[in-house]
């Protein structure tokens, strides 16, 4: 955690002053069909997010933190409701440009890391830069100054068989903020974790976040991380509310 806490000060992040919320999810509604039978997950869920600021989502399996994180993050379309992105609404963009504004601006953690295996840490996070259309050149370096940042600069060149769970989810962490994104979205970051690697990764993601001016949004069963960050929110029979 100091290694994160040290390096926040050598990190060039951007600031997080914005003149409004970031990310405004507005009376989003979210419904399944299993057979005949359809299912309310979403009923009537709002939240604002501004830049800079981490919030915890707190809620019971099945509660649907991962549809809310799937409909902010524009992976999914709201039954009703809107999600706004920097002012702008979403749900009637078109599918090529909602993936645009994905791709650009949102970063995504799960629980589990989804690193490809065949290549190094330096090389994971390399890669959706080189996708953006960044030079190798450049998008090497700041690969390995973020892994630096996270604390890896010395595991640059292992692949993620060769790393712990806690750094290979570092690496995920790193590759999720590669290109910049103004909001990042985690899905049980530290779920596959023991508590010790847990703390450090959480702490690892949060500072971060603050440090980069990002606004992020982070699912999580532990309620003692929860309690560390700027807000918690939870779902309750549908309905997003702070807590």
């Amino acid at each position: 955690m100091s290694e994160v806490q040290d390096a926040s000060e050598e990190f060039d992040g951007a600031s997080a002053a914005a003149a409004g919320p970031l990310l405004v999810i507005d009376h989003v509604a979210r419904r399944y069909r299993q057979g005949d039978a359809a299912v309310d997950v979403l009923i009537d869920a709002s939240a604002q997010l501004a830049a800079g600021e981490v919030v915890a989502l707190v809620a019971p399996s099945g509660a649907g933190k991962s549809t809310l994180l799937h409909i902010a993050g524009l992976l999914e379309r709201p039954d009703g409701g809107e999600v706004f992105f920097d002012g702008q609404p979403t749900a009637g963009l078109s599918d090529d440009a909602r993936t645009a504004l994905r791709r650009n601006e949102v970063g995504f953690v799960y629980q589990f890391h989804h690193l490809l295996p065949e290549f190094s840490a330096l090389e994971n996070v390399v890669m959706p830069q080189l996708i953006r259309g960044l030079g190798a050149g450049e998008a090497r370096t700041r690969a390995a100054e973020l892994l630096s940042y996270l604390g890896l600069g010395q595991r640059l060149d292992h692949r993620p068989a060769e790393l712990s769970g806690g750094e290979q989810q570092r690496v995920a962490i790193a590759r999720a903020v590669a290109n910049a994104p103004r909001l990042l979205l985690a899905d049980e970051p530290t779920g596959n974790l023991d508590p010790v690697t847990s703390a450090h990764v959480f702490a690892t993601l949060t500072a971060l976040a603050r440090a980069s001016g990002l606004a992020a949004i982070v699912a999580t069963h532990n309620l003692e991380l929860a309690e560390t960050l700027d807000r918690r929110l939870t779902l309750r029979d549908g309905v997003l509310v702070e807590t």
